[in-house]
């Protein structure tokens, strides 16, 4: 996300795509179609469903030059940022996989009292409070105007605004280079890398560390995660074609390894200084060649998989409804009004969907229209089953939902295969 890119929209909601976003090569080879779907996050409220809604094409193209997978076409960030409603800190998971992150970036670079601590796609600020209890000075950035707001009178100073080569100048003018800068699933959003790197390089220290998280590509194929790729997420990534990005702008990754979080990540810790290549990064580098993530072949096997996936769910769901069993959704998330709206999963199937999100209670997700509940929803009503939406906080979600089960409830779990539990 970036507001040279942003700047170029003008009126137009969606933009096609056609080189790619990091080589800049035509070769690119579309490889997954999931139709048009509504903004993922763009959940309703009562008075909106009768006023119609835009769909978006979601078509996923393969670079056979670098082996970057992007979206066909970009939706304005405006749309999907401007008042974001998934808020990090009510998944305990995500909490303490921030506190990590804080405490390997101070180590990596031996911050200090007073450094600037820089997080990128800041959110409500969760991140940044663990450098604060440091005594660094932070700033966040995020253009989801609520958030900000939120984070901003928590005392977490932060920016309304996408981040780009632009206002890290600005920045370094006001705030001197950052030691530390952070952006937990912040890459996949950028729409102008080159852009986005340029700023990196302008606003690092010469001896601090930009640690970024983004899903793993590996991941999204093995375990079929196709809910994963919505139009948030421009770019699925391998640890390749970013090594050579990183390199074009003065940059150098000196760390990468693969982490559990939203299905399958990568963590990589870029610098201004070269340094010897690590093990984990040259062994990631070499798990890419074994498994031919430069080959479209790949990526054309997975949209076959996708394929089946969506039938076997929607083949059991119906079978569950065709014996009088009630189903719920868990998790009113971007993924899973992606799987909704691909296997055209509605009202009929689901009777609602709990969520921990206050800001989602009460309204009804987009394309599908069905009703968001509070979680304690769950326990009153004790539906027959429960489709986990979130899969990625899956084990958190039934650990919380013991009483549930044991009373006899059953889960639906997608990934990584189709289980009932």
């Amino acid at each position: 996300m970036n507001s040279s890119y942003a700047n170029r929209w003008g009126k137009k909601e969606v933009a096609k795509v056609d080189i790619c976003r990091i080589c800049k090569s035509t070769k690119l080879t579309t490889f997954l179609q999931l139709g048009p779907m509504p903004i993922p996050n763009g959940f309703l409220k009562k008075n909106e469903l009768d006023k119609g809604e835009k769909f978006y094409p979601l078509d996923v193209a393969f670079c056979k030059n670098c082996g970057l997978s992007q979206l066909q076409h970009v939706v304005s960030p405006h749309l999907l940022f401007d008042n974001y409603l998934y808020i990090p800190s009510t998944a305990k998971t995500l909490v303490a996989q921030f506190k990590n992150i804080s405490v390997e970036a101070i180590n990596y670079c031996s911050a200090k009292k007073n450094d600037l601590a820089v997080d990128i796609g800041s959110n409500d600020g969760t991140l940044l409070k663990y450098f604060a209890q440091k005594e660094m000075r932070v700033l966040g950035i995020d253009p989801a105007i609520n958030l900000a707001k939120k984070a901003n009178a928590q005392g977490i100073k932060t920016l309304t605004s996408l981040f780009s080569k632009t206002l890290a100048q600005k920045i370094k003018s006001q705030y001197k280079k950052a030691k530390i800068i952070t952006a937990t699933n912040v890459l996949a959003h950028i729409d102008d890398l080159n852009d986005f790197f340029e700023g990196i390089k302008i606003l690092l220290k010469d001896d601090g560390v930009f640690i970024a998280e983004f899903g793993y590509i590996f991941d999204i194929l093995k375990k079929v995660e196709f809910d994963t790729i919505y139009h948030e997420h421009l770019s699925y990534f391998s640890l390749s074609p970013l090594v050579s990005l990183v390199k074009s702008h003065g940059l150098f990754i000196s760390g990468a390894k693969r982490t559990d979080m939203h299905g399958g990540s990568l963590l990589v810790y870029i610098t201004q200084k070269k340094k010897a290549i690590s093990k984990s990064t040259q062994s990631i580098l070499e798990f890419e060649k074994r498994h031919k993530l430069k080959s479209l072949e790949t990526y054309l096997k997975y949209r076959k998989q996708v394929d089946k996936i969506r039938y076997l769910l929607v083949n059991l769901l119906w079978g569950l409804r065709l014996k009088n069993k009630r189903i719920v959704g868990y998790g009113a998330s971007a993924r899973g009004n992606v799987l909704l709206n691909y296997c055209r999963i509605g009202r009929e199937t689901l009777s609602y969907i709990v969520d921990s999100i206050p800001y989602k209670q009460g309204r009804f997700t987009p394309g599908t229209h069905i009703p968001i509940y509070k979680e304690s929803k769950l326990t009153e009503d004790k539906p027959d089953y429960v489709l986990i939406l979130a899969w990625n906080f899956a084990d958190e979600i039934i650990a919380k939902q013991r009483a549930y089960q044991d009373s006899g409830g059953k889960f639906i779990l997608t990934t990584p295969k189709l289980q009932v539990i």
